[in-house]
């Protein structure tokens, strides 16, 4: 049984990318759920694949249903369409979107083929992750959720103790540097 490896770039960072792997039989809506569970998004949205070609065209769809939207051809249905039936090619190309509103956009591309199916795995599989996924509803950062925790720990607001204004004396006890500069005049 072909073992199909994919690579899923982020459209706005490509090194972002996620390769995940299944096998020819499955189908694209398998695909889709394993790209989402790689990029850590939920699957309550709309979603569609287009093929593509070497220039990142948009070709003919591979939906999850039929939108009601026009279409140049009709499109196939993810749950009835086999991965295997649609690669033509060794270096096969999809584009992937992901509801609509956002628009999250995710270059797909075959990267290799293989006979060999690792026992270890179950298909299909996340194989790699390169970057740090985005958001889907809004700021991620490299600490997650432990920044709340630094956050409460360390009080960064405006006015506590400790933080003066640009240009303010921060310690209001210190003399004057007048008088140091009058006794290095005396002495010229």
């Amino acid at each position: 049984m072909a073992i199909l490896k994919f690579r899923a770039y982020f459209e706005e960072d490509d090194s972002i990318y996620r390769d995940v792997a299944a096998k020819h039989t499955q189908s694209f809506l398998d695909l889709h759920f394993i790209i989402l569970k790689s990029f850590e998004f939920d699957s309550k949205h709309q979603a569609t694949f287009y093929r593509s070609n070497d220039h990142w065209q948009r070709g003919r769809e591979i939906s999850i249903e039929k939108y009601d939207k026009p279409y140049k051809a009709e499109p196939l249905i993810m749950s009835a369409t086999t991965i295997g039936s649609e690669i033509r090619n060794p270096n096969e190309k999809f584009i992937y979107v992901y509801d609509f509103t956002r628009n999250w956009t995710f270059l797909v591309e075959l990267i290799s083929v293989s006979k060999d199916e690792n026992p270890k795995l179950s298909y299909p599989a996340i194989i790699r992750s390169e970057g740090i996924a985005p958001s889907q509803y809004g700021t991620k950062s490299i600490l997650g959720d432990r920044f709340v925790d630094i956050e409460e720990k360390y009080d960064l607001s405006k006015g506590v103790e400790g933080f003066s204004e640009e240009g303010e004396a921060a310690d209001t006890d210190a003399e004057p540097e007048e008088e140091s500069g009058a006794d290095e005049k005396e002495d010229v």
